[in-house]
C-alpha cells in the first residue's frame, strides 16, 4: 500500500521575515570584480548593480544542507519535498546607491506561495521581498521569484528574440567562472559545479549557468552600451537554462524613451528576458 502524504499548509510561512546584516567589504568586492573581469569600486563608491546578491548569505553548516547543496528547506523558506529549485526571475527597484565599504541590512519577507500544475508536473511558486538599507535608508527593493519543480527533463529550446538588437556581447562561460560566482555568492547548489550530479540526477546537459549571473551580465551590457543612464527598475524572467560548454549573447534594444528590452540566449532561443526602466 502506498503511503499518503498530507498536503502542507503553507499559510504558516506567509509573512515570515528574516533580517541579515553585512559589510559591503572591499575583500569580497575585489573577488566579485575579478569574477566579472572588472575594476573593483573603491570604498565610498556605489556598489555596481546586482552585486548585492553576493552579500547577506547566512553560512549554513554542511550537515544542514540538502542533497542538492541548498540549505535544507522548512526554515525561512517552506518545504518543497524533493523538487528541484530554480531562481525563476524577479523585479528590482534601484532607489539610492548602496555604498562600498559600509554596513548594510537586508530585510526579507515571504510574500506569496502558490502551487500550480504545469506540463512538467507540480510547481511551487515562492516570492520573497528583499529590502536593502544603509543608515536606515531604503536603497534597493527586490521581489525574487523561486520555483520548485518536480524532477523532469529541462527545457532545451525556446523562441528567438523578436526584435533586432541595438547592442550585443558574447559570453563564453567556463566551469571556473561558474565556480567563482558560486563562491562569491556562497551558493552550494550542485548544478553549477558538480557535473556527475547535474547530468545524472537533475538531467541537464552540462553545468548550469546561474540565473542571477546571467541577469547581472545582461544589465552590465546595457550599462556599457548606454553610458550615463541611471537604471531605476529591472525586471527579468528565466525562460530556459543555459549550460556549459557553449557561448551565449546578452543583448538588447531601446524600445521607447526611458525603456529597454534585454535578452540572453543562443541559437536555441532566448534563455532569459528582461525589461529596464532608466533615466
Amino acid at each position: 500500500m502506498t503511503a499518503c502524504h498530507s498536503p502542507i499548509d503553507y499559510s504558516a510561512w506567509m509573512g515570515r521575515t528574516e533580517d541579515a546584516v553585512d559589510e559591503l567589504s572591499l575583500n569580497l568586492i575585489k573577488r566579485i570584480a575579478a569574477t566579472f573581469g572588472q575594476t573593483p569600486p573603491a570604498a565610498g563608491q556605489p556598489l555596481p548593480a546586482l552585486w548585492m546578491w553576493c552579500f547577506f548569505q547566512e553560512p549554513v553548516a554542511e550537515s544542514q544542507l540538502g542533497g542538492d547543496g541548498h540549505p535544507a528547506r522548512g526554515g525561512f523558506l517552506p518545504p518543497a519535498d524533493n523538487r528541484n529549485r530554480m531562481w525563476a526571475g524577479g523585479r528590482v527597484d534601484f532607489i539610492a546607491p548602496l555604498i562600498v565599504g559600509a554596513q548594510a541590512q537586508r530585510r526579507s519577507t515571504l510574500l506569496h506561495i502558490e502551487q500550480k500544475h504545469g506540463r512538467t508536473g507540480a510547481l511551487l511558486f515562492v516570492t520573497v521581498r528583499h529590502e536593502y538599507l544603509q543608515n536606515g535608508q531604503l536603497c534597493v527593493r527586490e521581489e525574487q521569484d523561486i520555483v520548485y519543480r518536480e524532477p523532469n527533463p529541462p527545457k532545451l529550446h525556446s523562441a528567438p528574440a523578436e526584435a533586432p538588437a541595438d547592442w550585443s556581447e558574447t559570453v563564453t562561460p567556463t566551469p571556473t567562472l561558474l565556480f567563482r560566482y558560486s563562491a562569491v555568492t556562497f551558493n552550494g547548489h550542485r548544478i553549477h559545479y558538480d557535473y556527475p550530479y547535474v547530468t545524472g540526477t537533475e538531467g541537464y546537459a552540462g553545468l548550469v549557468v546561474h540565473g542571477p549571473m546571467i541577469a547581472t551580465l545582461n544589465l552590465q551590457a546595457f550599462m556599457r552600451a548606454n553610458p550615463g543612464k541611471q537604471v531605476r527598475h529591472f525586471a527579468y524572467r528565466g525562460v530556459r537554462p543555459l549550460t556549459v560548454p557553449g557561448s551565449f549573447e546578452v543583448a538588447g534594444r531601446i524600445s521607447a524613451p526611458g525603456q529597454a528590452q534585454l535578452w540572453a540566449g543562443n541559437a536555441d532561443g532566448v534563455a532569459q528576458s528582461a525589461d529596464v526602466v532608466f533615466d
